[in-house]
C-alpha cells in the first residue's frame, strides 16, 4: 500500500539528507535566481542608455533617472550592469550641475546672440542699394558670399542700379527667383542708364538672388547690377546716367529715344515668314510709339544749340513712322520687308548721332547686339 504526502505544498525530503553543518555547501541544478548553471546574466538595458547619456551629457536628467530605475531593477532581478547604471548616474549628474551653471550665467544666450548676429553680419555684407560700386573677391558669377564696397569713381568690379524686393512667405525656388529677376532687372536698367550708347560693349547685367539659406534670415533682395563680362577688367566710373545726373533736355531726349527702343526690341521671335500678322501687328506697335515721341520731341522747348539737330531728326522719324505704317498693312512678305528695312533705316541713324553731340550725349552708335545685354546670376 501507498502512504499519501502529507497535506500542504510540502517538498519531498532530500533522499541524501542536509549537507553538513561545516562541509561545502552545494546546490541542485539551478542556481540562484532559479537560473541554470552556465547560463549568461542579462545585462540591464536601462543601465547601458544610462551610460551613454552620461558620457554624451545630452539630456542628463534623462540618464539620472534610468540609472536609478537600472539600479532598482538589478536588485530585484539579478541582473549585471550595476556598475554602468552607477557611472551613468554620476556622469549625467555632473552634466545637469554643468548645465544648471551654464544657464545661471547667460552663456547659451550669449552664444545664441553671436550667432544670431554672425548671420546678420553676413546678410547685411550683401544689402546693397542702388547706385553701390563694389569688388567681388569671389567672382560675379555662381556663390557669392562677400562683397567689399567701393567708390564708383574708381575701378570696381560692378555697379548696383537696382534692387527689387520680393515678399515674404516660403522660399520660392531658385528658377522662379531667377526668371523674376530676369524680368525685373532688363525693366529697370534703362532708368539708372538712360543713355544706352555710353554703356561699354563688354558690359552686362548681373543679379544677386536670395538662396534659401539667407532667405531664412530675411534675404529678399534681388540685387541688379552691370559687371564687365571680362571678369577681372572691371568698371571705371559710373555708368549712371539718370535725372539724378543728366539735365532736362538729356531726359527728354533720352526718356523719348528708350521708348523707341523699348518697341524695338518686342519684335516677334517668329520670322514674317512664320507669322507675317504678328510682324504687322508690331509694326503698328512701333508706328503709334513713334507719333508720341515726335510729339515729345516737338513740344520741348530745346537750347539754341540743339534746335535745328532735333527738328532734322524729327522729319527722318516721320518717314521712319510712315514706313511702319505701311509695314502694318503689307500683304506679303516682300512688300513688309521693304517697308522695314527703310523704317530701319532712320533708326540711330546720322541725324541722331547730331542731336546727341548737340545735347552732350554719348555719339557713337553702338555695334549691332551690344546694346542688348545678356545676364548672369549669382546666388547669396
Amino acid at each position: 500500500m501507498s502512504i499519501p504526502p502529507p497535506p500542504g505544498n510540502q517538498r519531498p525530503p532530500d533522499p541524501y539528507g542536509p549537507p553538513p553543518a561545516n562541509g561545502p555547501q552545494t546546490y541542485g541544478p539551478y542556481g540562484p535566481a532559479g537560473r541554470p548553471y552556465g547560463t549568461p546574466v542579462p545585462v540591464n538595458a536601462l543601465a547601458v542608455a544610462a551610460l551613454v547619456l552620461g558620457v554624451l551629457c545630452f539630456l542628463p536628467a534623462a540618464g539620472l533617472v534610468l540609472g536609478l530605475i537600472a539600479l532598482w531593477q538589478i536588485r530585484r532581478s539579478g541582473q549585471s550592469g550595476r556598475g554602468p547604471a552607477i557611472a551613468g548616474a554620476v556622469l549625467s549628474a555632473v552634466g545637469i550641475v554643468l548645465w544648471v551653471a551654464v544657464l545661471t550665467t547667460g552663456a547659451v544666450s550669449e552664444v545664441w546672440e553671436g550667432f544670431k548676429d554672425g548671420a546678420r553680419r553676413g546678410n547685411e555684407v550683401l544689402s546693397l542699394d542702388k547706385g553701390d560700386c563694389f569688388d567681388a573677391p569671389g567672382g560675379l558669377e555662381g556663390d557669392t558670399y562677400d562683397v567689399d564696397r567701393v567708390p564708383c569713381e574708381g575701378r570696381h568690379d560692378a555697379e548696383v542700379f537696382a534692387v527689387v524686393t520680393l515678399p515674404g512667405g516660403a522660399f520660392p525656388g531658385d528658377a522662379k527667383i531667377t526668371d523674376i529677376a530676369g524680368e525685373k532687372c532688363y525693366a529697370l536698367q534703362d532708368q539708372y542708364a538712360m543713355d544706352t550708347w555710353a554703356i561699354p560693349a563688354d558690359v552686362d547685367v548681373y543679379y544677386l538672388l536670395p538662396s534659401r539659406v539667407s532667405w531664412r534670415y530675411g534675404d529678399r533682395a534681388i540685387t541688379c547690377f552691370f559687371g564687365d563680362t571680362e571678369g577681372k577688367a572691371g568698371l571705371t566710373g559710373s555708368l549712371r546716367t539718370d535725372p539724378t545726373t543728366l539735365a532736362t533736355d538729356q531726359v527728354v531726349f533720352l526718356s523719348t529715344a528708350n521708348a523707341l527702343d523699348t518697341a524695338l526690341y518686342e519684335e516677334p521671335e517668329k520670322s514674317p515668314e512664320d507669322d507675317l500678322a504678328a510682324h504687322r501687328a508690331w509694326a503698328g506697335q512701333v508706328h503709334d510709339v513713334l507719333g508720341e515721341q515726335i510729339e515729345a520731341l516737338r513740344g520741348h522747348s530745346w537750347p539754341a544749340g540743339a534746335r535745328k539737330p532735333v527738328a532734322d531728326l524729327v522729319e527722318d522719324l516721320e518717314d521712319a513712322r510712315e514706313e511702319w505704317r505701311r509695314a502694318s498693312t503689307a500683304r506679303d512678305v516682300d512688300t513688309y520687308f521693304a517697308h522695314y528695312d527703310k523704317a530701319y533705316g532712320s533708326v540711330d541713324g546720322p541725324a541722331t548721332v547730331t542731336a546727341r553731340k548737340a545735347l552732350g550725349l554719348a555719339a557713337t552708335p553702338p555695334a549691332s547686339g551690344e546694346d542688348e545685354t545678356g545676364s548672369s546670376e549669382a546666388q547669396v
